[in-house]
This record gives structure tokens, sequence and C-alpha cells, in this order.
């Protein structure tokens, strides 16, 4: 494994893996369990959302987990504004705090009030949209292969710009950025089938991007152990 690109919530890495297996950790992001707003007891609420508008956007706002979360533990946090203008999830006070700070829940008119108490809790994605860690998506590697009699007019159909004519020759500048798409092939085909070939390798290039909750690694390596987990369950049967 090399680490391509890493961001707080973006890990892009190269891996020797099948697309089955990956395929299968991907899946596997829903069993990630995370917490997230569950129920919503709104005492108050002068805004033009009803309260289900705003009891369905509280619980996808992605709040920080703690290192350790009981199956049945429950976190309150609660909301009370006043002020003019919109009302961000920064305003959210309690037990957790929200991934983001600037997610509009609604908006309030001069004189108007929301006041509201919620509870969080574990729950697993494939339960509900709101208890998803992350996405985690997959491509092939490619290698493109040129040779000598490939024609110019490549270098002017990759939608990324990846080919390039330099000192006569046409080479490819970061075969990794490369999806395969096929454009260069349909165009050197026209001249010789043969000029221009993408191939694959054994790589995959994996991305992960967290919502916040936890960290690109943890989602990535909680989906590893969720399936671990399934795996054992299902040779114990056997």
């Amino acid at each position: 494994m090399k680490i391509v690109e890493k961001k707080d919530n973006k890990l892009v890495f190269r891996a020797e893996m099948s697309e089955s297996l990956a395929n299968s950790i991907r899946r596997y992001t829903f069993e990630v369990p995370v917490v997230a707003i569950d129920e919503a007891e709104i005492s108050k609420n002068d805004s033009a959302l009803y309260d289900e508008t705003i009891a369905h956007r509280l619980g996808l706002i992605p709040l920080v987990m703690p290192k350790a979360v009981a199956k049945s533990r429950e976190f309150n946090i609660k909301l009370n504004s006043k002020k003019e203008g919109f009302v961000f999830s920064e305003e959210l006070i309690g037990d957790l705090k929200p991934a983001f700070n600037k997610i509009p829940i609604t908006a309030l008119d001069n004189g108007q009030e929301i006041s509201l108490k919620a509870t969080a809790r574990l729950g697993k994605g494939k339960e509900h949209s709101k208890f998803t860690p992350g996405l985690m998506i997959y491509r092939d590697i490619v290698y493109i292969k040129t040779e000598k009699n490939c024609p110019k007019e490549v270098t002017e159909v990759c939608p990324k710009n990846l080919i390039v004519e330099d000192n006569g020759k046409i080479k490819v500048t970061d075969s990794l950025a490369c999806d395969a798409c096929g454009i260069c092939v349909d165009t050197a085909t026209k001249h010789d089938k043969d000029c221009i070939k993408i191939e694959p390798t054994n790589e995959l290039l994996i991305t992960i991007e967290s919502f916040g909750q936890i960290s690109p690694e943890d989602v990535f390596i909680k989906s590893i152990e969720e399936l671990k987990s399934d795996l054992v369950e299902v040779s114990k049967k056997i």
C-alpha cells in the first residue's frame, strides 16, 4: 500500500487488491457504527420549516465520535436560538460536537425562536443513511503504452490532458490519474489500433472520504474489522 493523497477527511492510496475484496470492504462501511441524532423533542419552532424537516436535518449533521461508545449509551444535545438569520450546527450544545460548524439547520426572522432537545445514539448505515461514516470508491490503476507511430491527435482528445508530445514522442504524464475512458484508444484506432494500449495492473486506486464522525483511516480499518467478524461467524456455522 502506498498513500497518494491524505487530508483530514480524505485518504487516497494504491494497493494490490482484488476488486471483489475491495468491494466487500466498501459495502461494509455501512456496518461501521457511528453516532447520530436519532430523536428530537422540539418545544418551540417559529421558523418556516416544519418540525419534521428540522429533525431530519439534525439527524444528518455528522457528530464527532468519542473513542469508545457503548451500544446502549445515549448523548444529549440542545439547541436554543433567538438570533435573526441562519441557525448553524455550531449552536448545538451537549455531549457531542458537530464535525462541521456551518451546516445550516434553519433560518429565523426577527422575534422568532427555536428550542429543542435531541438524543444521539449509535447506529449503522444499513439502518439509516445518517449513521454512514463515509464513502469508499476504487478503480483499476492502468498502464498506458504508446508506440512511435502514435498519432498527435491523441494529445488533443484526452479529457484530463494526460497525453502530451515531447520531442516528437507521445508520452503519458500521469498514468495514475487515467480512468481508462478509452477516448485516446478510439482516436488512435483510426490510425493504427496497436499504437496505444491501456493495460490493467494488479493495483487499485482506493479513495475513502469521511463525513467527519471518524477519520478516513478508521473508516477503512473498522470496515475490515466488521467484515472479519462476519466471516468468523460464517466459518463457525459452516
